[in-house]
């Protein structure tokens, strides 16, 4: 295995945080916006988070959403890359039935030759869409098959991106460039390391995976917050110290939202809140405005699913997000908190990402 140093999953916490605090971003788009202005604030996003000393930006793949504009978080990484200097990027993940393992290791090497050092490839077995985007994106709609042969997957991908297929294996002659092979070549020079590899999950599955694997593990705990300690027990017990790990690394996705008042932030929780309800019944769409949300009239069994959301986003002012922080930390004894802020504005995300790198006297500069 090529080399993978334990400090590049382990993060420090800055300031007076519990732990490393690191960002999510989905790249939303909220109603009158575009794209484009949504991945300038990912760039704004992200540059903000390395100068207060955010440990990581990482952005999830989903497919066929109006309001997310991360369908291709190789392409987007690539952009960040070359707009930052020193925090870790990745995924959050790269939906691994969608793609060939070859393809995401040819990503990941250029990605990690663009930014040495600093890119993460977090991993995820669902497909990040419906069935029949999934079913598009695969040219297959034997959707099961996928989730079913994640492990071979994975070990796959690993084989390419360690360059390290056993003789007699199909693919012992193919390499993933960039990547270890160009060390082999007559005069070739190339870096030990490459990506370290996460596991990503809303459930046992890939929890035992990951701790049988000795690999780090990011839970997603804001939009499966009942089943998070049960997965981080679940790792912990199966973890077996690696090349990678010696003891279990866990982070959990967090969904928290700080602004100057109380009622500003339930404001833009409450539009993020909508979105998701249309996006569960079928009408997915761009994040619509809190204005919009509040004269929204929700029917019963939406407002039931709405308090239930919002009971798992942690907002309010600075002081009362980082109360609820510290909480989550102590409750889960994640190693590290991921925070997404799902909002209509960008500058709503920014302003909370600020006010809670305040909250705990995190770097400045």
């Amino acid at each position: 295995m090529d080399e993978i140093r334990g400090d590049e999953i382990r993060g420090r916490a800055e300031g007076t945080a519990p732990v490393p605090l690191s960002v999510l971003d989905l790249v939303t788009v909220g109603q009158g916006r575009t794209a484009t202005q949504a991945l300038r604030t990912g760039v704004d996003i992200a540059r903000l988070a390395e100068r207060r000393g955010f440990h990581r930006y990482w952005v999830a793949e989903h497919h066929s959403m109006p309001g997310v504009a991360s369908s291709s978080p190789a392409v987007i990484l690539a952009h960040l890359a070359a707009r930052t200097e020193r925090i870790r990027l990745g995924s959050g993940g790269v939906m691994l039935p969608n793609h060939a393992p070859l393809v995401i290791a040819e990503q990941f090497g250029t990605l990690e030759a663009m930014a040495p050092g600093r890119i993460d490839l977090g991993l995820g077995r669902a497909p990040g869409t419906d069935g029949a985007t999934a079913a598009a994106l695969r040219r297959t709609d034997r959707l099961n098959e996928g989730a079913e042969d994640f492990p071979q997957q994975l070990a796959e991908l690993t084989r390419f991106l360690d360059d390290d297929f056993p003789d007699g294996h199909p693919y012992a002659r193919i390499h993933a460039v960039p990547g270890p092979v160009q060390a082999t070549a007559d005069g070739g020079v190339q870096s030990p390391a490459r990506p370290p590899v996460w596991l990503l999950g809303s459930s046992g599955f890939s929890a035992r995976l990951a701790g049988v694997l000795g690999l780090p593990f990011a839970f997603a705990h804001h939009f499966s917050a009942q089943n998070t300690i049960p997965a981080l027990d679940l790792y912990r017990e199966s973890f077996q110290p690696s090349a990678v790990l010696e003891a279990p690394y866990a982070l959990i996705g967090v969904s928290a939202l700080a602004a100057d008042d109380e009622r500003e932030a339930r404001r833009q929780v409450l539009s993020g809140a909508l979105s998701m309800v249309r996006l569960r019944t079928g009408r997915p769409g761009l994040i619509p405005t809190p204005e919009e949300a509040e004269a929204y009239t929700f029917s019963a069994m939406e407002r039931e699913f709405v308090d239930s959301w919002l009971a798992n986003i942690v907002h309010g002012t600075a002081d009362q997000v980082r109360t609820g922080l510290d909480g989550l930390a102590k409750r889960t004894g994640a190693d590290e908190l991921m925070i997404t802020a799902n909002a209509h504005s960008g500058d709503a995300r920014l302003r909370s990402y600020e006010l809670i790198a305040d909250a705990y006297g995190m770097p400045t500069a």
